[in-house]
This record gives structure tokens, sequence and C-alpha cells, in this order.
């Protein structure tokens, strides 16, 4: 309070009108009933910007309201410690230090304390000081529009803009005196990414930290479908013994039980071997629950009702819970020698570790798949895949990190390595799998989070960050998700 002669005499230099500046009995009690929520800027051991504000609830200021309203005609008897919105009453730069962002440097500093004390958002009337010059010829919608599209300039609006504010509403009578903004004003409004609603009881946490373990799976022969599980059942161990999340197996792994069938001819031996998947499936389930961790089955051939061969694998979540996707884009020798039929269920899963997507090899080679599950809120997509040359598995590879980059996600692929010199159509593989990521100054410069050994059996771990996806989507150098020209193309399901 020892700085209020100070204060004061900034107030009246610029308003110059008694009746809008702030009394020593205000600021008392702003600095009393929320001391953290008022701050100043000093410069030159005077004061030269203020920023006052509250807490309130979010229903009491998210639709029309006025200033008298949300402040208790300034008698700020509305501020509640316990709501969920950060409030801003009051910021002013002094006339001779305006243009050295100090502004700006108050906005961060709200932020900030909007995400310390987890708070859903900030936000606050805003003037249009120069809407006054055009509003006998549009309304404000329109204005505010055009200040957005950088054809008229507002010196308010054009300020708050910049710093991540978005408009919400207009108010008509915010503040009766403000003849310049025509009585109107824009509620504003920022969004704190990292604000976390009240915990529900029995309500599954999220973690946002997420430990993802690849199996690069080397191909050898196995006697039969105990022999096969034992070895996934190692991975699965040596995975889960990292307190691992995921778990992600390559696509057709269980190809080695096709030796058997390798006499006849290659559609035959390929049906033959989709009479394990529903058990080799159910094993897993039984991992997941066991191991506590969700396994992603790579993928198996499996035959429908329809009676049609169709590629598909298994989210098989650690509550025992499970769910199927499918191979959309069929490689024209899985048509030709196999005669597989294309899959049709393309969704994102819900897990308690995020929304996850999962695309089969080719399927990645096309960006609007992957597009539609970003929209459907997917953090991380998993891509296992099986390519026999380096150039086969170099498209999935670099479609992967396109795919990280354009759907602000982390793509996981993993593959398998070796040869099945006894199983026809499955000669030879090559892979190296992977974690990517966005290229922005939080992850890796390259994208790339970490990378097996070529060509070798391995596990691969590695952690990424669902936080940092929120913070780029926000505060990305490019926001791809966000500037789509929807105003002029779309990517949509047609059934």
């Amino acid at each position: 309070m020892e700085d209020y002669d100070q204060l004061a005499k900034s107030f009246r230099r610029i308003y110059g009108d008694s009746d809008v500046f702030w009394t020593h009995e205000q600021i008392k009690k702003l600095i009393t009933i929320f001391p953290e929520g008022q701050v100043v800027i000093i410069a030159d051991d005077k004061i030269v910007g203020c920023a006052l504000s509250i807490i309130v609830d979010y229903n009491m200021v998210k639709g029309d309201h006025t200033y008298a309203q949300v402040t208790g005609n300034e008698t700020f008897n509305t501020h509640e410690p316990d709501g969920n919105i950060l409030y801003g009453i009051e910021v002013f730069i002094h006339p001779d230090y305006r243009g050295l962002r100090l502004g700006r440097r108050m906005y961060e500093y709200r932020k900030e304390l909007c995400e310390k004390l987890n708070l859903k958002a900030i936000m606050f009337g805003g003037r249009i000081p120069n809407y006054h010059k055009y509003a006998d010829k549009m309304r404000p919608k329109e204005y505010i529009e055009k200040v957005r599209s950088r054809e008229i300039y507002d010196p308010v609006l054009n300020f708050q803009l910049s710093n991540d504010f978005h408009v919400r509403r207009v108010i008509r009578n915010y503040l009766p005196n403000d003849e310049e903004s025509c009585h109107c004003a824009c509620l504003l409004q920022w969004d704190n990414i990292y604000y976390e609603p009240p915990k529900e009881q029995n309500k599954v946490e999220r973690r946002p930290t997420v430990r993802i373990g690849l199996v690069q799976w080397q191909m050898r022969n196995y006697k039969d479908i105990d022999d096969l599980v034992e070895q996934a059942e190692f991975f699965v161990d040596s995975v889960s013994s990292y307190k691992a999340d995921f778990i992600l197996f390559p696509e057709y792994f269980n190809a080695p039980l096709m030796a058997p069938f390798n006499k006849m001819g290659e559609a035959q031996s390929i049906r033959a071997l989709a009479q394990y998947t529903e058990k080799i499936r159910d094993r897993f389930r039984e991992l997941a629950i066991s191991y506590n961790i969700n396994i992603i089955t790579g993928s198996m051939p499996f035959i429908k009702d329809d009676g049609g061969l169709y590629n598909v694998g298994f989210l098989c979540r650690r509550d025992g819970s499970m769910e199927m996707y499918e191979k959309i884009h069929v490689t024209p020798d899985e048509q030709k020698f196999w005669g597989l039929s294309q899959g049709s269920r393309v969704k994102t899963f819900d897990t308690d570790c995020g929304r996850i997507g999962v695309l089969i090899c080719y399927d990645v080679e096309f960006p609007e798949l992957s597009r539609l599950l970003a929209d459907d809120g997917m953090q991380i997509l998993f891509v296992p895949f099986m390519t026999d040359t380096q150039n086969a598995y170099n498209r999935v590879r670099i479609c992967a990190q396109a795919r990280a980059i354009e759907n602000e996600c982390y793509v996981a692929i993993a593959g398998s390595v070796g040869n099945l010199p006894r199983v026809q159509n499955m000669d030879i593989q090559y892979a190296q799998s992977g974690v990517f990521t966005p290229c922005d100054f939080q992850f890796p410069y390259d994208g790339r989070r970490a990378e097996a050994t070529p060509n070798t059996e391995m596990i691969l771990v590695a952690d990424v960050d669902l936080n940092q996806l929120s913070e780029l989507h926000t505060y990305g150098s490019v926001r791809n998700l966000r500037d789509r020209r929807k105003d002029l193309y779309e990517t949509r399901f047609k059934k």
C-alpha cells in the first residue's frame, strides 16, 4: 500500500477523470482478498504499469454481463477464491513507456498465475476504441473480423489477439460511458491448456508422460502357437518391467506359423494362418491383464463372417477390454497373392494414457486417415508394419515422420527383421523401429525421439509427454492443425 501514491499519479495521468481511477480503499481491498492478482511494473523507480484481477466462477461470466456486475459495482464482493476464472478488471501502461512490450509482460504474468492456480481461463471485457469510426458501416462482429484479418487497426483488440486471446462474444452496455466503443465490448478469453478439472471419484487419471515399448521382432521358425506366444510373452514381460504403458508388435508377426502350410498356394496358406488369430488375441488379452500393460497386437489375418480375408489387429487394454482395428488400404501384393479385402473401420481409441490411433503399414502412407484420427483427438499414432526392402521401409518411416508433424502427434512404428525361407511371399524382412515427434523447440530438432538398431531383434523403450502436445497446439512456431484453411478444403468420412 505504500506504493499507492505513485499508482494514483499514473491513474490520473492516464484517465484524468477521478470517476474511473481506483481509490485507496479499493486497492487495499484487492490486495487483501487476492494479493497475487494485483501486479505493477516499476521502471526508473516509478510505477509505469498496473494489472488488477479477481477470481470468479465461469457461470457468472460466460454470457452477457456488465463491468458493474462482475466487479460488484467495484466493491469486488464477487471475488470467489474457489472460482475457476481469472477475471481482468484493469490493465494500463503509462503513455511514456508504451511500445516496450510491458503490457505483454503483465499478460505473461497473468497466464503464469492462471496456470499456477489451476484456473480454467483468463477472461475480461475488452474495449474496441476505434469502432466508433466504423459503427455506421458495420456491426461489431464485422468490425472484429476485419481487425482479426488486419484490415482495420484497433489498438486494444489487436493487442489482445496477439496475446492469444480469442473473442468469445460481443457484449453490449459493458461500460456505459465508453462512447468510443459505442458501448460495446468483446468478451475475451485465454484458455489454460494445463487446467485440470476437480477430480471425480473413481475417475481414471491420465498420466502426462507415457512410456512406449516397441518390439522389433525376429522372424524365426516356431513349433506351434504356444511357442510363438511364449516368445511374445518374453517381450511383454521385458517391456512391462520398465513400467511401460504400451507395447507394440509388428504387422504379420505370426507369419512363421504359415510354414506348415507352405505347400499350399499363397491364398490358401494365409487363410490357414487365420485360424490362429482369435487364439492369439485371447492370449494377448490375458497378458495385458497379468502384466498391466496395453498391448497393440500388430496385425494378423482374420476371416470375417462374410468370408472375406482381412488384415486386422487388436488393442488389448490392461483392464481386460479389447477393440479391433483394420487395414484400410491393402498393397497390390496382398491383393494379388492373398486375395486380401480392404477394411473400413477407422477410429480412435480411448486408453488410460490418452487417445490413440492405429494404422497398419501401408495405411500410414495415406495422410487423410491420420488427419481424420487427429481431428478426433488422437495423441499417439501406432504403426505396425512389415517391409522387405529398405526402399519399402523408407516409405513407411518417412510418411510416419510426416504424420507426426502435420498432425502434431507422436508416431511409433514397429517392424520385423530376419528371414523366413520356408514361407512363400514372406522371404526377407527389413526394419528400424522408432518413435517420432513434431519438430519444434520442445522436441528433438530432427523429430526422432528414439530409434532401434536396423535389422536387429530388440526392444525400444521411449517416453513421450502429452503436455508438450497441448503446448504445441497453442504456442507452436507453426500450428498445422489450427491453421488449416477449412474455408477452402476439408477431410471427412463418406460413410
